[in-house]
């Protein structure tokens, strides 16, 4: 059943019908051709009979010689009727039974009947189906009528006649010998055209195989060409197809990845949408955004804010580009959305989306809008207290020399605090354009951790605070820059003391660690506020004034011992809660330095 469904089945099929088709016809054809020759020949041989006779008989007419001349001459299966008259008829004494006419049949046919009545010789196919009860034209006779002239007064006819059964056995040769060719020519054409589709199939099965390969992706297949025919061009062609789209797919892919890595490379988040919103392609950057996404359980149902899919409506809808802003769990991001059209630049399919993170410069912004509202304000108190005090003095309304010497003492007081901010402000900036300069030494941590916590006892006895310091390892040596190590923790331990009620306690911790030490600060004071955290290690940041003890600091010194520590490639760190403390922790790495370094 698979055979007559393939190719090969279907050509072969159809080849061998077309040929036994025409094969059967031309054997019809032929047979009635040679049934209709040898009718032609045997007519043709009745007459020529017919009219030797009609000589014979009339050159002996009086000698009474030629019948038997006549009757010595024909021969079975031909016979003949001599009638002198109408009425006297002599057969050839060779013809009996079944294969004689009766003179009646020659008298009463209106063809045999002219060649008494109009002296013309007549040929004609007689059946004589009503006397012998058959229509089988093997039965049938051949007649020839030759007119026979014995005088002036005198006709006579001369009739040759041979049945058609004769004919027979003559046919079936003739058609056995065509049918047997026919059937030879059957055999020849069936496998004459089993081998032709064979040839003509088979590089077409290996282009099948070769086409299912390349739908696998193996674009290396190739189809053999044997022939220079067109299926040798058509497997030519097969084969520089699969080379082109395999430089085409080599190239797509190259195209694709370098797109990806664009993509992933991207700091800005990109994504594509289908017209009905659908995501269809994202980039890292993208998908962190989309995982922050939805921030309440009542926005889960959309797969994007609400801001951007109006941007995305607004994009699809006038074919122009939208630009807003959106706020996700405290980051800020700008998106711009433009639309995307399809290859022949007529419609729009979609639209693509850029996200900025904008969280970052926000955050510069407000620093540096607060850093000059800090500095402002920073400056602006003792200022006007250097202008209010400078003006006293100017009009002279101190009224003792005491009262002089102690407005003079506030100016200078208050100078000394303009120097410091500014000394400050002096060392941030190098810090943060990398121009410190450390000088490293090799220092006994546990002593400098000693040293530095006994400078501050006697400030803990005014404050009435515990100060005590813990060394877990005695003799580890480090190598860093002892005096802007001791301004880290000299802050440290004064912002501890501030923020310590009376009969608190502060531990100034010493540990080893992996790869260096770490110095711990830790008070039981009011800590810090959780939202406050982030923040701690900016310039100008200070802890609300209701939670402190004693003066207030300019809110730098965070700030410059976070860069200090970090110009030790260390770093430091704080974890607090409110009402029950702060720990600052500073790691420094072993280091095997000792001259000045710039960083």
């Amino acid at each position: 059943m698979r055979l007559w469904r393939s190719v090969v089945g279907k050509l072969w099929g159809t080849i061998l019908l077309l040929v036994s088709f025409v094969l059967i016809i031309l054997t019809i054809l032929l047979i009635q051709f040679f049934e209709n020759y040898h009718v032609d020949q045997i007519e043709k041989s009745l007459t020529d009979t017919g009219q030797k006779i009609s000589g014979i008989i009339q050159a002996h007419r009086h000698d009474g010689l030629g019948e038997e001349i006549v009757f010595e001459m024909v021969d079975d299966p031909v016979g003949v009727a001599i009638a002198y008259n109408q009425n006297e008829f002599r057969y050839s004494p060779n013809i009996s039974g079944s294969n004689i006419i009766p003179d009646y049949v020659f008298l009463n046919d209106e063809d045999l009947r002219k060649v008494f009545t109009e002296k013309t010789v007549v040929m004609k196919e007689l059946s004589l189906t009503n006397h012998y009860g058959t229509d089988n034209r093997y039965q049938n006779f051949i007649v020839s009528g030759v007119p026979l002239r014995l005088g002036e007064d005198k006709t006579g006819a001369i009739f040759t006649f041979q049945s058609l059964g004769a004919l027979k056995e003559t046919s079936k040769q003739t058609a056995n010998l065509i049918l047997l060719a026919a059937g030879i020519a059957i055999i020849l054409t069936t496998i004459f055209a089993f081998f032709l589709s064979t040839r003509i199939t088979e590089p077409l099965r290996k282009m099948k195989e070769a086409a299912f390969e390349l739908s696998k992706g193996n674009f290396d297949t190739r189809v053999p060409f044997l022939s220079h025919d067109e299926i040798g061009e058509l497997a030519i062609a097969f084969n520089q197809m699969g080379k082109r789209l395999k430089f085409n797919m080599n190239v797509l892919r190259q195209e694709k990845e370098q797109l990806t890595n664009i993509l992933s490379s991207m700091a800005d988040g990109v994504m594509t949408f289908s017209r009905d919103g659908t995501i269809l392609i994202t980039n890292p950057p993208a998908e962190k955004f989309l995982q922050q996404w939805p921030v309440d359980t009542q926005k889960a149902h959309s797969p994007v804010p609400p801001e951007m899919a109006d941007l995305l409506q607004q994009a699809v809808a006038d074919e122009k580009e939208h630009t807003g802003e959106l706020a996700v769990k405290g980051r800020y991001y700008v998106v711009i959305v433009s639309p995307l059209y399809t290859h022949d630049q007529k419609n729009v399919r979609g639209a693509v989306a850029v996200i900025r993170d904008m969280t970052e410069e926000r955050r510069l912004d407000k620093l540096r809008i607060d850093f000059v509202a800090n500095v402002s304000h920073e400056l602006r108190t003792p200022i006007a207290m250097l202008q209010g005090y400078s003006e006293a003095i100017i009009d002279d309304i101190a009224g003792s020399e005491e009262e002089r010497q102690e407005i003079i003492k506030i100016i200078y007081d208050e100078s000394l605090r303009i120097g410091r901010l500014v000394n400050e402000l002096l060392d941030m900036a190098r810090m943060e354009a990398g121009h410190i300069t450390l000088n490293f030494q090799d220092v006994d941590a546990g002593e400098f951790v000693r040293r530095i916590t006994s400078k501050f006892q006697a400030l803990a006895r005014d404050n009435k605070v515990e100060l005590a310091s813990h060394i877990e390892q005695e003799g580890i040596m480090i190598s860093i820059d002892p005096d802007r190590i001791e301004q880290v923790l000299t802050n440290l331990i004064d912002n501890a003391m501030r923020y310590t009620h009376e009969h608190g306690h502060i531990y100034v911790k010493l540990a080893r660690v992996k790869n260096g030490i770490t110095i711990s600060v830790e008070d039981d004071g009011t800590g810090i506020p959780e939202e406050d955290l982030p923040f701690i290690f900016e310039r100008f940041y200070k802890a609300d004034k209701a939670r402190t003890r004693g003066r207030a600091g300019t809110g730098l010194g965070l700030a410059i011992a976070k860069n200090i520590a970090e110009a030790h490639h260390g770093q430091l760190s704080v974890s607090s809660r409110l009402r029950a403390g702060t720990t600052f922790t500073l790691f420094l790495p072993y280091k095997k330095l000792n001259q000045s370094v710039e960083v």
